[in-house]
């Protein structure tokens, strides 16, 4: 929103969600049946095409959004290396409101404009008074509006919206309010006006014209450089015709220079032409000298419609907790397209690059998903793909590798520890956060609780929590056999007083683990306490009765760049985990925390506190 919002900021339809799009059903309609009924002399393509031209046009700026967050987060090549934050990404969730608005006047210039229809597929003569026309009228009359937005009045009433995002993504370029995309829409009908009514238009015409603006606009704002410097020493004119990411991100950062739309011709006829666009664009396309990455985290692919939660998917799915629901529902045939890539893709990809206290870290993702983790066939393969990424991070310098999700276990490869194994002479430090888990999951416990009821499959975090409880004399109960006769064998004689294998589920703290069941919960008394020590939290099932989060933490405020959710956690929260590893490389311990090892709970946990982390204590009462 501007900072003075001005008449007509609001979209007509801002109201509507994503139910905007049913203002395109009767156009749809009336030209799906109009094509139908009519002979083939009859019909028009290019009314017909414009529901395709949509859809295309929303897959072409969500791959520019994929692109560009995948170079930013791995590119020496970026621009600005500011952070981008969760208010940006809302802001710019209506991208796809100029979509629609571009279809519906499509629709009606083709209804009621003469010469709008039954379009020829080509008209050279069309194609090349098109292109006179943009470079003249087009590129001039937008480049004195534009400027004329930068003055106060129309600043702080319109443009100033456009402008609240420093760090651009290639969706910022549409991201305006209703009244000023308005009258860029008028700009860009010029041609199309103009062309109709000499009847030269033609639906090559029509599709390539906005497929340069796209690739123009979203090129300008993808935040790193990708033009080479092979066309500009080939045809040196050029640079007066096209303008460069480079070029436009001074006018994001600077403000009060390179007003041009595309070409920078007018910027340099009227003298804002930035003298340090050379430099930055050479700079840019040269790379920059990036802050080593200290610390990787390593997770994985869980639900099939996680690929799309992904921070290089939607953008808005991405910036909040993972919920599986209609949505998303709707696109999982696609997704499940993707599954066979899994198979292919042979290597852990980075989709988050973070900044804290002048520390740099990356989350990588290795390209398989949770089920796929169950499968013995997978194993080895899992195996090779997390070497290699360990194997990877040390090469560029990190000093830590967090295990997030199912990238640790006991089967698969013991917590870590068989890397260690196979590479004893490996610096970087493998986490896998038992001790930050542990921690989190001890001062979630209510109180003066005196007992707990331990259910669901045994994993190193159990038998720790098992240990540390008997150690603070809390009555630990379980009603799983095999999981009773191994702790009791496990545990220091001392302790063993303190484990019971008990046949009832009074207890009204229960820490519970993957394999929870169904028949579990509804035992459960009232208003007990389902604490998760696993990975993924329990569903929820009892309305009477207390869900806590899997063990997470809110990061410091200076953590940077943080604009997608981890899985289900909310904004600026991170799973136990991830954090631990981020608390290791801080302290620079100089121990693994994996296969049998725990870093002791008082030390990561005041370390943690120390460092600005704070525990995420979050119940639901369904």
């Amino acid at each position: 929103m501007a900072s003075q919002p001005g008449p007509f900021t609001n979209w007509p339809w801002h109201r509507l969600g994503n139910f905007k799009y049913a203002l395109l059903a009767p156009f749809v309609a009336h030209s799906v049946h109009k094509f139908v009924t009519s002979n083939e002399e009859e019909r028009d393509f290019f009314n017909f095409s414009i529901l395709p031209i949509l859809l295309l046009r929303l897959l072409y700026s969500q791959l520019w959004i994929s692109i560009s967050r995948y170079q930013t987060a791995r590119s020496k090549r970026r621009i600005v290396t500011k952070s981008l934050d969760f208010d940006q990404v809302d802001r710019e969730r209506n991208w796809d409101d100029q979509i629609i608005l571009t279809a519906l006047l499509m629709y009606l210039g083709n209804m009621f404009i003469p010469g709008a229809q039954k379009l020829p597929w080509w008209n050279t003569k069309g194609l090349i008074l098109a292109a006179l026309l943009h470079i003249g009228p087009v590129e001039f009359l937008y480049y004195w509006f534009h400027r004329a937005l930068h003055h106060h009045f129309l600043y702080s009433r319109y443009h100033s919206h456009h402008h609240a995002s420093i760090v651009t993504e290639p969706i910022t370029s549409v991201i305006h309010p209703f009244a000023e995309e308005f009258v860029y829409f008028l700009l860009f009908s010029i041609p199309f006006l103009s062309l109709a009514i000499i009847r030269a238009g033609s639906i090559v015409i029509a599709v390539g014209y906005l497929v340069y603006i796209d690739f123009m606009n979203y090129m300008g704002h993808c935040n790193f450089e990708m033009v080479p410097n092979l066309i500009f020493r080939i045809f040196p004119p050029l640079k007066y015709l096209m303008y460069t990411p480079s070029f436009h991100s001074i006018h994001h950062t600077k403000f009060q220079a390179n007003y041009s739309l595309f070409m920078p011709i007018y910027d340099y006829i009227y003298g804002t032409y930035d003298k340090t666009s050379d430099s930055l664009y050479e700079k840019s396309l040269k790379g920059r000298e990036e802050m080593k990455t200290d610390v990787v985290h390593l997770t994985h692919l869980t639900s099939i419609q996680s690929v799309f939660h992904l921070r290089l998917g939607f953008a808005s799915v991405a910036s909040r907790p993972y919920i599986s629901g209609l949505h998303l529902w709707i696109i999982s045939p696609f997704s499940y397209l993707l599954v066979p890539l899994t198979w292919i893709f042979g290597t852990t990809f980075s989709i988050e690059r973070n900044n804290f206290n002048k520390r740099s870290m990356e989350t990588w993702v290795v390209p398989r998903y949770s089920f796929q983790y169950m499968a013995k066939l997978e194993k080895s393969t899992i195996n090779r793909l997390i070497e290699k990424a360990i194997l990877d991070a040390e090469k560029m310098g990190a000093k830590v590798l967090s295990l997030g999700l199912f990238n640790q276990g006991e089967k698969l490869n013991r917590y870590g520890e068989i890397y260690l194994s196979k590479n004893p002479r490996m610096k970087i430090k493998i986490v896998d956060g038992t001790g930050l888990a542990a921690a989190l999951i001890l001062n979630s416990i209510p109180e003066g609780t005196k007992r707990v009821l331990l259910i669901g499959k045994l994993n190193k975090l159990a038998y720790y929590l098992s240990l540390v409880l008997c150690q603070r004399k809390i009555q630990v109960e379980t009603v799983q056999k095999e999981l009773y006769e191994f702790l009791k064998l496990q545990l220091p004689q001392e302790m063993k007083d303190f484990m019971l294998l008990s046949d009832s589920y009074l207890s009204k703290v229960w820490l519970v683990g993957e394999g929870l069941r169904y028949t579990d919960q509804m035992k459960a008394a009232k208003d007990v306490h389902f604490i998760p020590y696993s990975q993924f939290p329990p569903k929820f099932v009892r309305k009477d009765c207390i869900y806590h989060s899997t063990p997470a933490m809110v990061v410091p405020k200076a953590f940077e760049n943080l604009h997608s959710c981890e899985n289900w956690l909310p904004r600026r929260v991170i799973s136990a985990w991830r954090a631990a590893g981020i608390i290791h490389m801080l302290e620079k311990w100089e121990t693994h925390e994996c296969g049998e090892v725990v870093t002791p709970i008082d030390k990561v946990w005041h370390s943690a506190l120390k460092h600005g982390f704070t525990p995420f204590k979050y119940t639901s009462e369904i």
